[in-house]
């Protein structure tokens, strides 16, 4: 595909190396074959480029360690994703094509999080690798870091200058001593083309099978190169419009004609004695507490629903279920614990969700480099990027266990007869709220960063130093807005109505006098008037404004001080100072304030509101808060060569160690050490490494803004008694950084004399983080300082004598995770397959997790294994095989992706009859299996000149369906982390290169 085109005229990594001096681009006259820095990736084809001086910006280093040196081999294990594969790809976003790779475990992006009003993370693209979560993966872009897009300080991968990315690095495996913090899982660092000289051009467009998640793509890149090449400006631009897959309707029918969706539940039969399971598999479960339009739920006319006409009928239960009405309970003879199977779905909110978000992003980058001297460059870079997305949580706002009294007018008369027959005079209702329009979260996110630098050679002589020093400010502002949402405390009374002087309005008089419109509940599909909608739902609904903040100098240097008697010892060394700051302000209605100005058109005062603690949303109720750490960093790294003679192959050993102060945590530790051992036998090589990573709390984790609600009833363990207490939701600033140790050993094929296309790596990696930053309940704390743990005893008083009673939620460093597998990589390539022209490719990478451990720290819980639990994102297998074909004229490609069957969660006990007792850490169930998925995506270009490819791509070929996720409660049965919910999709383009 691009084998005559100069887009792919990148530098030549020429093994796999850590770092590499390489051939001066246009030293060849002729197209050569390239290695990728990872031993198992498949060399690629380069065209030639016309001839440049070599300068300091041709040297490649590789994510995998901070050595600059030829013939270095780093022992962690790295794979590198080319610029070939990813135009192959041909997605709209990068980081859709580096979140296929088997290592990267629970990566979030527009597919995942639409189910969400309040988490803020609804369309961020974010990394996660061994499925460790996105904080604990660290993203780069050219060796440096990146504001975060989100307090939990990650990045938007969206925000990047994607079409001058010409290759990335994933580091599977701890780098916290060479990078820092958040390298737990490993990195992922972007590597952009700095000497781009040209003009580059991609326009590209997608749909669905469906018709749905219509997409443009438009980028641009110029480079030029000025006073004898010692000059270099780069600009570069996109935009991308993704229009996501809309939320379904009410029951079970999804967006378009999508018919995967079958409220898979597992319902609770209540009972743990009998010798049968307590949850059973079920399809179309449906809830019993409301409908589409409202339900008498409890009491003598429980099970009379309403239609879209507002006319009373007979509520359809399924399991044949028949409504107690004995009671204020709810409950349904022959249905489970919230839940019967069958009957009338159509008030179900479950599909109601996005299946992907809304987004459109904006991205502008420019880069001025000059070389000062030889080998010396001053370069400042930008990056302007905004992100918009939208997504629909639910339908409507489902309420349930609302009393509704029989003398309201809006009651239809048949109801108020059968309330006086039946002697009462309210009843409980619950509606899906069907009538009210959707509720749409919105967010933007604006990012400004601004890098300026030197980099290059000290001096001429045999030692070889180089420095590389930055200085990085980054500004991101996020804005979430939520639309048709309801002020609970204004719901409330808008449906209690009574006539009053021959009208309608709402019974309470302080309501009345601060502007309440009622609201008629059985008034079918029928949209309340504006007035209603204006006093529930005000326009000026739920909204969060947050600027972050990333400060960074940086200094390092390489060099190779001494020759040894097997080669040069190299070292790397250097410091760093990092300030990371946030402030978010939220709505006075969710955050709470002490007063609201009357005259405040957008909030004004209103005496129901809780204007104290606020929390008065249905949902998305934001909370302001502040906070900033500085970190100063030091660290140093050695490679010593063991040997190097023709008996025994080469060896060396290389450690590093970095001692980083926190203004909040004070000082901690990271180091590694390892080696690699390239035998004699053609082409094996052995590496090894054990490893000291971090991660420090980030701003949300210590800084999180106060949530303050009220308990009437909490359980006192010390006295077992019921106290009120104030539960405040706050950040912990003694938060410790969690800790991991992480060791892999590998073996390495490459280009074997028998065999010489073909690479194979096999890694096992064992990781095991402790202290790991985990969120309890208010009587989780109080109960774990009941059982002797004095960690949380300081963070309530029960017994207080001075004021009230309290309990602070807070974050602690309880818990601990321990997971171990093995990465597997192989590619082989064949040139002039069968005598054809061209070259074909083959290349595979696959993840095994042999286990994931979680062990929540909390007395009366036991540890939990995740790995093959599908309803997360850590299959047992997972695997991406690409098998490619080129020519100077055109490509074929075909990617296979795949991950193994798994289970709902290895807590259950599985059985149909003799079940022993279920228990809160063993549930008894009678089905724990959840398919795996196979995709296979194709593609395809076409060389129409030396400057123009066209090109296409069909992901999901086979419009494979989800899987099942069986839910506990109303949601979405399927998990978007693990499995393509869109269906096959379609893509074409036109790519160019002067």
């Amino acid at each position: 595909m691009l084998a005559s085109a100069s887009i792919l005229a990148v530098a030549a990594i020429s093994a796999p190396a850590s770092a590499q001096t390489i051939t001066p681009q246009g030293s060849a006259t002729v197209p050569v074959t390239t290695q990728s820095a990872d031993p198992a990736a498949p060399p690629q084809l380069v065209a030639p480029a016309a001839p440049t001086r070599p300068t300091s910006s041709d040297e490649i280093i590789v994510t995998g360690s901070r050595i600059q040196t030829s013939g270095f081999t780093a022992p962690t294990p790295s794979t590198i994703i080319g610029q070939d594969q990813i135009l192959k790809n041909a997605q709209p976003n990068i980081f859709n094509t580096i979140a296929q790779l088997p290592s990267l475990q629970g990566s979030t992006g527009v597919a995942t999080g639409t189910f969400s009003t309040s988490s803020g993370q609804q369309g961020l693209s974010s990394f996660s690798l061994r499925g460790l979560g996105t904080i604990r993966t660290l993203t780069l872009l050219d060796g440096q870091r990146v504001v975060g897009a989100n307090v939990t300080g990650v990045p938007d991968i969206s925000m990047f200058p994607q079409l001058l990315i010409k290759r990335v690095d994933i580091v599977n495996g701890g780098a916290s001593a060479s990078y820092g913090s958040d390298a737990v899982g490993g990195v992922v660092n972007f590597i952009t083309d700095t000497r781009f000289v040209g003009l580059r051009g991609n326009v590209q467009g997608g749909i669905t099978n469906y018709g749905d998640d219509k997409q443009g793509l438009a980028q641009l890149a110029w480079g030029g190169a000025f006073a004898h090449d010692r000059l270099h400006v780069i600009l570069s631009g996109e935009y991308d419009d993704e229009q996501g897959v809309g939320a379904g309707d009410f029951g079970i029918d999804l967006a378009k004609s999508r018919d995967w969706h079958r409220a898979t539940t597992l319902v609770n039969t209540g009972i743990t004695n009998n010798g049968l399971p307590q949850y059973l598999y079920r399809d179309y479960a449906q809830p019993f507490q409301y409908a589409k339009y409202g339900l008498i739920s409890a009491g003598p006319l429980q099970g009379i629903a309403f239609d879209a006409n507002g006319v009373p009928f007979n509520f359809q239960y399924g399991s044949n279920g028949v409504p107690q009405r004995n009671n204020n309970s709810g409950n349904v003879t022959g249905c489970f614990v919230g839940f019967c199977v069958g009957g009338d779905l159509s008030g179900a909110v479950g599909s109601g969700a996005s299946l992907k978000s809304a987004l459109k992003r904006a991205d502008g980058y420019s880069r001025i480099g000059f070389d000062f001297a030889p080998d010396n460059e001053i370069y400042l870079t930008t990056n302007i990027a905004q992100v918009k997305t939208s997504n629909q949580p639910n339908p409507g706002a489902a309420k349930t266990g609302l009393t509704i009294q029989c003398a309201n007018p809006f009651v239809p008369l048949s109801i108020k007869q059968q309330c006086a027959t039946a002697g009462i005079t309210s009843f409980q209702f619950g509606t899906s709220n069907a009538e009210l329009p959707n509720i749409k979260v919105h967010t933007d996110r604006r990012q400004y960063r601004f890098v300026g630098g030197l980099k290059g050679k000290l001096g001429s002589g045999p030692s070889n130093w180089r420095y590389d020093a930055y200085y990085e400010h980054g500004l991101n502002i996020t804005d979430i807005n939520v639309d048709n949402i309801t002020l609970t405390p204004r719901f409330n009374a808008a449906i209690q109505a009574i006539n009053l002087n021959g009208q309608i309005v709402c019974a309470n008089a302080a309501a009345r006098a601060s502007g309440c419109v009622p609201l008629n509940l059985f008034a079918g599909n029928a949209l309340p008037s504006a007035a209603t909608l204006a006093y529930i739902a005000p326009e000026a609904g739920p909204f969060q404004h947050t600027k972050q903040t990333q400060d960074v100098a940086s200094i390092a240097f390489s060099g190779e001080p001494l020759k040894l008697w097997a080669g040069p010892l190299s070292l790397a060394f250097g410091a760093e100072w990092r300030r990371e700051f946030y402030r978010v302000n939220a709505d006075p209605y969710g955050a709470g304030v002490t007063t609201i100005s009357p005259n405040d058109s957008d909030y004004p005062a209103d005496p129901l509101l809780n204007t104290v603690n606020g929390s008065n949303w249905y949902a998305g109720n934001y909370k302001n808060g502040r906070g900033r750490y500085t970190v100063y960093e030091g660290f140093a790294e050695m490679n010593l060569p063991l040997w190097d003679n023709q008996a025994i192959g080469r060896a060396n050993f290389n450690a590093a160690a970095r001692r980083t102060h926190y203004s909040t945590s004070g000082t901690i530790w990271a180091w590694k050490l390892g080696g690699t051992w390239q035998t004699p036998w053609s082409g094996i090589r052995f590496r090894g490494v054990t490893s000291r990573d971090i991660r420090a709390p980030n701003l949300s984790e210590l800084f999180a803004a106060p949530v303050t609600t009220t308990v009437p009833n909490f359980t006192d363990p010390f006295t077992n008694t019921q106290v009120s207490i104030i539960q405040s939701t706050i950040g912990n600033s003694a938060l410790r950084p969690e800790t991991a140790r992480d060791t892999e050993l590998g073996v390495v094929l490459s280009r074997p004399a028998w065999l010489p296309g073909f690479s194979v790596s096999v890694d096992y990696y064992h990781i095991k983080l402790k202290d790991v930053i985990s969120s309890l309940s208010a009587q989780q704390i109080v109960n774990l300082c009941f059982a002797g743990d004095p960690t949380t005893c300081g963070a309530f008083n029960l017994h207080n004598t001075t004021g009230p009673n309290f309990v602070n939620v807070q974050s602690f460093n309880l818990a601990s995770w321990v997971t171990s597998g093995l990465n597997i990589e192989a590619s082989y390539q064949w040139n002039r397959p069968l005598g054809l022209p061209g070259n074909f490719t083959v290349r595979a990478l696959g993840t095994h997790i042999y286990k994931f451990i979680v062990n929540a720290g909390i007395p009366n819980t036991i540890p939990n294994d995740q790995a093959g639990v599908n309803t997360g994102a850590t299959p047992d297998w997972k695997w991406l095989a690409i098998q490619s074909y080129t020519t100077d004229k055109f490509s074929l490609t075909a990617q296979e992706r795949w991950f193994s069957d798994g289970v709902f969660g290895h807590q259950y006990v599985v059985c149909q009859t003799g079940c022993p007792v279920s228990t809160v850490n063993n549930p008894t169930i009678d089905f724990n299996k959840m398919k795996g998925a196979f995709y296979l995506d194709v593609g395809g270009s076409y060389n129409l000149n030396r400057n123009f490819t066209a090109f296409f791509k069909v992901d999901n070929v086979f419009d494979h369906d989800p899987a099942p996720a069986p839910q506990t409660n109303t949601g979405l049965d399927v998990n978007p982390a693990l499995y393509d919910t869109l269906g096959r999709i379609y893509r074409v383009g036109l790519r160019f290169n002067f």
